[in-house]
């Protein structure tokens, strides 16, 4: 069976329906992913990368992001990101997307990251993306 590998869903299967533009900007936060088990390919700028257990994603602040599951078996992680309050984008973003209309959730979500300094760039990433390596986004079939 193929693997189910999604932009920006290292655990498959699980996650929230975004549109096809979550490729993230965020200009005062600073990121680290730590891949606890599987494997995550990241693209930061113009580069991607593949870590595996053990290794750290470090995603600087102001450069374009995305990362998805790019091994056989759910890839788990844990990001920290600083400093401090970002946290609240990911509860509001909950509760978004548990009580909105699914067409009206791609202009809801980005309106709320504005409130967040956060910025969903270079769709046309997306398309290259899942042509390169078989992904498929979230709500896809």
């Amino acid at each position: 069976m193929e693997p189910d590998r999604r932009l920006d869903d290292p655990l498959p299967r699980v996650g929230l329906p975004f549109g096809a533009e979550r490729l993230a900007i965020r200009s005062r936060l600073i990121s680290r992913n730590n891949v606890l088990s599987g494997e995550i390919g990241v693209r930061i700028g113009d580069c991607d990368y593949v870590a595996g257990p053990g290794s750290y994603v470090f995603k600087p602040r102001g450069i374009p992001h995305t990362f998805w599951n790019s091994g056989p078996e759910p890839a788990h992680l844990l990001e920290v990101i600083w400093p401090a309050g970002f946290e609240d984008f990911f509860a509001a973003l909950g509760e978004l997307a548990a009580s909105c209309p699914p067409e009206d959730f791609p202009e809801r979500r980005a309106t709320l990251a504005r409130d967040y300094d956060h910025y969903f760039v270079h769709p046309e990433w997306a398309d290259e993306l899942k042509q390169r390596y078989g992904l498929k986004l979230l709500g896809e079939d």
